[in-house]
């Protein structure tokens, strides 16, 4: 069931989502025989909470008890695997867990993950930790599908980590050409096959019970023809199998909402088969995954190995490559990360500031309300009609709507711990405190205006802040009273005023407290610096002229940045420390697109299909140059439309005329003082696009061309955790489409002798069309009039104008290796910037100067802090106890338990990358966290935190390299944690604890 897909949630539960568990449950309980796989927990959750009587609840509990249903994947959505980032899966995997395994004691062992439009990598390992035997998957390749079938390869063991291999491989069934759903086809009759209780209705259920398309009863008429058809189609399945057990599907898309007629209609079949067993040649009966994968294991057969690589792009036919989602709806791809880092950054604001000053007046049930609100709305859009973009303009608005409604919830609670920390004047208010924009309006009219930046890594940080101010002479001060490096210049907004950029060192998960004064204050003190803009004369691309001739330099530390003034484009990048110099140059282009199926294939919100190559989007480039001692910011403005407007020089304008130009980059270098780090900032070239609003049927592309000799070869990363190396391919047809890969954070090219790394805060469609060349796919807007589209109101004529960013590294191999992970999590995770008129006691400003100087939680440069955070599970961590609490009835009365962290820590290194950074890095525990207090003990969990880790034994299948089964018992794993909470982490691997706090 999509959790929003062309209906909102809200409309789906009322149509048929809630009759699904009320209608399934009732006839489950008539016949033990009757089994019912459960997927995503989002409706059940709701039902659960809001529909189902306590006599439905009871009979839930026995029905999971007496094996007949059965919760697969169990997280709160089946996650697209192509555009998510693996925090975020982890994320709504961990919370429909959590509500699992706390309600019922039960933890999904199998995967249903038959959905999503590809199949990345990343998602065995995933599931592979969280304790999964078994992985189900479907949308593959339609030729490779093919050619898996025929060889009887569909079924595998799955290694798919490279550095973890073996250890986290996990059994993989691969759906054949039926897919997730029973077929629809009937040779004797003209109504769609096996759906007896016909199709959903919206907006309301039929009162009369009778919907479209039921299928025809099974009667002693039909029962004979229903019987061969389907037992032919087992046995041509069978046929692409090498078991004797055939899965074999019941149901597909918003089925089982009547389930009264189509259970009876299913045991009549069912039982007609097997009483003729012998004529047929099959027994049928009811079952759940994990019956379906115990028979399998026993019949004893030796399994292929496959290794890491994944299973994207995806395409059904030679022109539908599913390519196009990696970049529809680009705004909420943005939002929907935005609202994951904040997440992130609230999590552990909250855990620590509960531990460090637990006798706060922030009230705790609240705070975790708002956790709780967003963790929701982040862990839905996570859906493969999500984020994905492949949804109606009304679910989207939905996604649009809860994310911000969740952020809002967070951006409160942020500020009430900021408050209960620093304004002791404040007790009674802090916890419904939040910051907007008339407060933040008021600050800024004010001769001060006072700023709280928190920085939510688990690394100490160097970076620039930026603000809005009005006022042109300010000076800047931390919370000792010391002057804070700074520069204010123009903004690049036509309405906004001046932007303030502050130079701030923050160590992990701490916070910084900064004042903005207006004026020269005190007047011997220097204030900020200010940016002085140089404008260039708009360079057409017609033009006579050589490129190459007018070079002019842009430089720090680190980088040399030539500029073409006879194109305005970039030429060249040197990096400074190989002193190695890359032609580059970077231009927008727009793939033209058909939108009318009677002239042949489509682009859609799922699918790109271009009709020739890319073309140049525009015909003049113009050029401003913000020069200052910290930032230097390069603008380039993008023109599409020759006219008399358009050369019209606008001496008298500080801007650009926005009615001319449809593209922009804005592309900032820093120079770092002496005394800060400048690791980080001095290595990155910081791009801001403003792309859009398109016109209809194009696909905005922004092209790097680069001298390096990459044979189009370019690596994009899965998920966020893992690369994968892109070969071009030639097809017979739509090859430019069919060579697109997701981006969800990193991609790069590469030669020799140096690499180009991009990194994004949002996913994007990346490629390598030409030599050196990488090219990234911003926007889309599209229109068509196939049918099935219009019938969903799937068209994509979204005419917003996005505003992505990329960091570009540029260097060696070796020095590329070293920054781009740590970058790619700076770029997603930068620091959370609180306004307000904080009253600051002395007493509290003594405090903050305290923490400002300790080191609270700073992890080794390979290792990421995943997550920390008060998840309020109230199960017990002894399973034993906890099913005895669920069978006593306790956990009801049972508030949150705000003593259990989260604590989940990750290798960012594959094995081999860096001879540094991918060695094995041992921590002890209690010394990280000895800033938020004195641990008394940790337990190591699973992924999701449902098992214990000495409990888990998942199934060992046998390959060719290993010719027994058996178990995996990580438990036997000598890596694990030691008595005096020392662990160890290998290349790659993730690591989940419970971490206990004395009081």
């Amino acid at each position: 069931m999509d959790v929003g897909w062309v209906y909102t949630v809200q409309e789906s539960m009322h149509a048929y989502a809630a009759n699904v568990y009320t209608s399934v449950v009732e006839e489950l309980m008539k016949d033990k025989k009757r089994t019912f796989i459960a997927v995503e927990q989002e409706f059940f959750r709701l039902w659960w909470d809001t529909v189902s009587t306590e006599t439905q609840r009871q009979q839930v509990h026995q029905l999971i008890q007496d094996g007949q249903l059965e919760f697969i994947i169990g997280g709160q959505v089946m996650h697209d695997e192509a555009v998510t980032e693996i925090d975020d899966q982890i994320l709504q995997l961990t919370e429909g867990h959590g509500f699992l395994y706390e309600t019922f004691g039960v933890r999904p062992q199998f995967s249903w993950h038959v959905d999503p439009f590809g199949a990345s990598a990343a998602t065995p390992t995933v599931f592979a930790l969280a304790g999964f035997n078994a992985h189900v998957i479907s949308r593959i390749d339609y030729d490779l599908k093919s050619e898996m079938q025929n060889k009887k390869n569909l079924q595998f063991v799955w290694r798919g980590s490279p550095s973890l291999s073996e250890s986290q491989e996990i059994f993989t069934h691969v759906m054949d050409q039926y897919s997730y759903c029973t077929p629809s086809y009937l040779p004797f009759s003209n109504r769609s096959g096996f759906y007896w209780n016909g199709i959903a209705l919206f907006p309301d259920p039929p009162k009369d019970g009778i919907y479209p398309n039921m299928s025809l009863p099974v009667t002693s008429d039909t029962i004979r023809s229903y019987a061969g058809t389907m037992v032919a189609n087992i046995k041509q399945r069978a046929a692409w199998f090498r078991s004797t057990e055939v899965l074999w599907p019941w149901g597909c898309d918003k089925q089982f909402f009547n389930s009264s007629v189509q259970f009876k209609n299913m045991d009549l079949l069912l039982d007609y088969i097997n009483e003729h067993a012998e004529e047929y040649g099959v027994t049928v009966q009811y079952a759940t995954l994990s019956d379906y994968f115990l028979a399998l294991s026993r019949e004893n057969l030796t399994w292929d190995v496959r290794n890491d690589q994944d299973f994207l792009p995806y395409s059904t036919e030679p022109f539908q490559a599913w390519t196009g989602f990696y970049a529809s709806r680009n705004v909420l791809k943005g939002v929907a990360r935005r609202a994951s880092a904040l997440l992130y950054a609230g999590e552990s604001a909250f855990a620590q500031h509960l531990l460090k000053y637990p006798s706060g007046s922030l009230c705790k049930m609240w705070a975790l309300e708002q956790l709780r609100n967003l963790r929701w709305q982040v862990s839905e859009v996570q859906h493969h009609d999500g984020i994905t973009g492949t949804e109606s303009p009304k679910v989207a608005a939905m996604y649009f709507n809860h994310l911000l409604q969740g952020m809002f919830s967070v951006k409160k609670l942020m500020v009430s711990i900021i408050l209960d920390m620093f304004s002791a004047e404040n007790n009674t208010k802090r916890h419904s405190y939040t910051y907007n924009e008339v407060e933040r309006e008021k600050g800024a009219k004010s001769n001060e205006q006072y700023i709280v930046v928190y920085n939510p890594l688990a690394w100490n940080i160097t970076t620039f802040v930026t603000l809005t101010v009005n006022y042109s002479t300010v000076n800047v001060y931390d919370e000792f009273g010391q002057p804070v490096p700074a520069q204010i210049q123009e903004s690049t907004e036509p309405h906004s005023k001046l932007d303030l950029y502050l130079l701030v060192t923050i160590n992990g998960l701490s916070y910084r407290r900064y004042v903005v004064k207006v004026g020269n204050y005190p007047p011997n003190e220097e204030s900020a610096i200010i940016g002085r803009k140089m404008k260039f004369k708009r360079q057409v691309t017609e033009s006579t002229r050589r490129p190459g001739k007018r070079l002019l330099p842009i430089l720090n530390d680190c980088y040399m940045v030539m500029i073409d003034q006879d194109t305005n484009l970039m030429h060249s990048i040197k990096d400074r420390a190989s002193n190695r110099t890359i032609g580059l140059t970077q231009e927008f282009l727009e793939y033209h697109v058909n939108g009318d199926t009677r002239n042949g294939p489509i682009s859609d919100n799922y699918m790109f299909t271009t009709n020739g190559s890319a073309a140049k989007a525009y015909q003049a480039v113009g050029l401003e140059i913000v020069i200052g001692k910290l930032v230097t910011e390069i603008r380039q403005y993008f023109y599409r439309f020759p006219g008399k407007r358009m050369w019209r020089e606008r001496e008298e304008q500080s801007k650009p005329d926005e009615l001319d130009y449809l593209y922009a980059v804005y592309s900032r270098i820093y120079n770092v003082p002496d005394g800060y780090d400048m690791t980080f900032l001095c290595t990155r070239i910081e791009q801001e696009y403003k792309v859009g609003p398109l016109e209809l049927n194009r696909e905005a592309i922004m092209r790097t061309s680069t001298d390096l000799n990459t044979n189009r070869v370019i690596y994009t990363d899965n998920n966020g955790y893992q690369m994968q190396k892109r070969q071009y391919k030639l097809y017979i047809n739509n090859t430019v489409a069919r060579n697109y890969y997701p981006m969800v954070r990193t991609a790069y090219v590469e030669d020799e002798y140096a690499r180009l790394v991009l990194l994004s805060e949002r996913s994007h469609g990346v490629s390598s069309q030409g030599n050196g060349q990488v090219e990234v796919m911003l926007h889309r807007r599209l229109w068509n009039n196939l049918e099935w589209d219009l019938n969903y109101n799937l068209t994509l004529n979204d005419t917003s104008v996005v505003r992505p960013v990329i960091w570009l590294i540029v260097g060696s191999k070796p020095l590329t290796d070293a920054l781009y992970q740590r970058s790619g999590l700076a770029l997603e995770h930068r620091p959370v910037v609180t306004f307000g008129q904080f009253a600051v006691s002395k007493g509290s400003q003594t405090r903050l100067s305290q923490e400002v100087a300790e080191d609270f939680v700073i992890l080794p440069p390979n290792l990421h802090l995943q997550i920390l955070s008060i998840p309020g599970w109230k199960y017990k961590s002894n399973h034993t106890e906890h099913m005895q609490t669920i069978h006593k009835d306790q956990l009801n009365s049972a508030s949150a338990d705000f003593d259990r962290v989260l604590l989940r820590i990750r290798h960012l290194y594959e094995k081999g990358e860096d001879p540094v950074l991918s060695q094995p890095v041992t921590v002890n525990l209690k010394s990280l966290l000895k800033g938020l207090g004195t641990v008394l003990s940790v337990e190591e969990r699973s992924l999701t935190g449902t098992w214990d880790i000495n409990d888990v034994n998942r199934w060992k299948w046998k390959t060719a390299q290993h010719y027994k089964e058996g178990f995996i018992n990580w438990s036997k794993n000598p890596k694990h944690i030691s008595e005096d909470s020392t662990v160890t982490l290998h290349p790659k691997e993730i690591k989940t604890f419970f971490i206990y706090f004395q009081k």
